[in-house]
């Protein structure tokens, strides 16, 4: 069975490790066959993966799209072990994620990492601002 995918005038997918961009339209596919697939919205880049969970969710993705499988593992078995000794309410999102990969299921991987990364955002969304420790009356200057 084919994958439908639909575009939105404009937008990029990803088909293996080739760029489609959409032209003025709203556009339907049907794509048959084993190549790695991403929408625009769902592609990170070096520059856009800020966080450390996002720098999980871009070593699954290289992962993902076999640019460097070895180099992209290395990476994330380093940053999901940082990130579990920073997060370790976050055991249960890494477990999976490291499931998927372990079977080969890659797509369900990098989906996990994006649970990952509403989960930090969760967290953040809940610490207290960042104040400054200098005197009020010296903040002003």
């Amino acid at each position: 069975m084919a994958l439908k995918v639909e575009l939105k005038p404009g937008e990029k997918l990803l088909v293996g490790n080739c760029i489609i961009t959409n032209s003025d339209q709203r556009t339907r596919l049907f794509i048959e066959g084993r190549a790695p697939i991403l929408r625009e919205k769902d592609i990170l880049t070096s520059e856009t993966a800020n966080t450390p969970a996002k720098r999980i969710y871009l070593a699954v993705q290289l992962m993902y799209i076999d640019e460097d499988l070895e180099a992209a593992r290395t990476s994330y078995t380093n940053l999901s072990r940082d990130f579990l000794e920073a997060v370790p309410s976050a055991v249960d999102i890494i477990n999976q994620i490291n499931n998927e990969i372990l079977t080969g299921a890659l797509y369900k991987a990098l989906k996990a990492a994006q649970r990952l990364t509403e989960y930090e955002q969760e967290l953040l969304s809940h610490a207290p601002a960042r104040r400054s420790s200098l005197p009020a009356d010296d903040q002003d200057r």
